[in-house]
């Protein structure tokens, strides 16, 4: 079913069912960042006990391991179900993120708790690829970047709202009572989808080698590293967001959710902003928007200490990395060429390494002692190193099409 058959309510109900499935990931995803303190006391409470800093840093390598479940599974799933019914397979993805997220409230060890984190990861890359490209169908040419930027608005809200409240919720009830959430969110996503998401078909030439072709595409591997190692700048913060708020700031755990909703709102803004901006000038969205995380990174670490200038730079922060998000999967599927299913879902193995690669180092230079500020220092390097890439992305491109760029 195209863009043309479906009537405005009907469109309307498809994006809305797309987005319960994107607050499921945001809550997935980020919730974790806001809980480290409660998770590590529950999952390694020697550890907590003797070195309160290196639980939360050994609990952040959960944050990783979503993330690398993201990496991993974003291209394999991608390639494997390009040639199915589009509708069915984001079913089948609501469905399995159901399963795993229920895997995570119920196991009893870290260990455990981990490798069902490492699954949940799995089917997050494919899910916002392939909804990017049906909510591109049902609302037509010429919106590629709104149609991703439809599909993350979920996850945008998700930030503004579900995080905030699952971090209370973990905070007053146990952590585990989050994920109790979260599986009932992508319950009712199942649901949704089966219900109001039209027919949509794969292409049936496609197959997993085809697919895999896009791999030889240079500047895909370049955009890849854009967003991986730029986007490691945003979640280097928000992966310690909570210490930052308690530790550094000087405030009590309360404030964290509030600070979470800042957040949250800055990424709804900038989401909004971002897929307006990529769809008027791509190259100068992207390249102004690490200019601008840089930027405001460094103000963060600056002012930290005091929480009324922590919550307006996070704000800022959260806005300007959602705005540079729509323009970083618009051109990856921009130089995939016809590799669009997996080039949508790639997107989401670039920002999970980010994720990984911010949660790993900021989580390095706090193990090592240099404090729960660090990380943010770290971010500025990566947004200047995403910057660099981005830069050598585009000025390949103008090398090979000078007339077109």
């Amino acid at each position: 079913m195209t863009s043309s058959t479906l009537s405005r309510g009907a469109a309307t109900w498809a994006l809305l069912s797309l987005a319960v499935g994107s607050f499921g990931i945001g809550m997935t995803e980020f919730v974790v960042m806001g809980l480290l303190p409660e998770i590590a006391a529950d999952l390694l409470p020697a550890l907590s006990v003797a070195d309160p800093d290196a639980a939360i840093a050994q609990t952040g390598w959960l944050i990783s391991l979503y993330a690398l479940g993201v990496v991993v599974g974003a291209p394999t799933i991608a390639a494997v179900v390009a040639k199915y019914p589009r509708h069915r397979v984001m079913l089948g993805l609501a469905l399995a993120l159901t399963a795993f997220n229920a895997l995570t409230f119920v196991l009893p060890t870290f260990e455990l708790v981990a490798a069902s984190r490492f699954l949940a990861g799995l089917p997050h890359g494919a899910y916002f690829g392939i909804g990017a490209l049906v909510a591109a169908e049902v609302l037509g040419p010429g919106k590629r970047a709104k149609g991703v930027a439809v599909v993350l608005t979920g996850l945008t809200v998700a930030n503004v709202v579900g995080v905030p409240l699952g971090t209370f919720l973990g905070q007053q009830v146990g952590w585990r009572a989050a994920f109790v959430v979260v599986a009932a969110v992508f319950a009712l996503a199942a649901f949704c989808i089966a219900s109001f998401v039209p027919a949509h078909d794969g292409d049936a030439a496609r197959t997993f080698r085809a697919e895999l072709r896009v791999f030889r595409i240079r500047q895909v591997w370049l955009t890849l590293a854009v967003g991986a190692i730029g986007f490691g700048g945003f979640f280097a913060v928000y992966s310690y967001i909570a210490p930052l708020v308690t530790d550094v700031a000087g405030s009590p755990g309360w404030v964290v959710p509030i600070v979470l909703v800042v957040m949250g709102l800055g990424m709804t803004v900038g989401n909004v902003l971002g897929g307006v901006l990529a769809d008027i000038d791509l190259h100068r969205t992207l390249l102004g928007g690490f200019v601008a995380l840089a930027l405001v990174q460094t103000l963060l670490a600056l002012s930290a200490q005091t929480l009324w200038a922590l919550a307006v730079f996070i704000f800022a922060t959260g806005l300007v990395s959602a705005c540079v998000s729509p323009a970083i999967q618009t051109r990856l599927m921009d130089v995939a060429g016809d590799n669009q299913s997996i080039a949508a879902a790639l997107n989401h193995s670039a920002l999970n390494m980010g994720n990984s690669l911010g949660a790993l180092l900021g989580g390095a230079v706090i193990a090592v002692g240099w404090g729960f500020v660090a990380p943010a220092w770290v971010g500025v390097a990566l947004a200047l190193a995403g910057l660099g890439l981005a830069i050598v992305s585009i000025a390949t491109d103008r090398q090979r099409h000078p007339i077109s760029v």
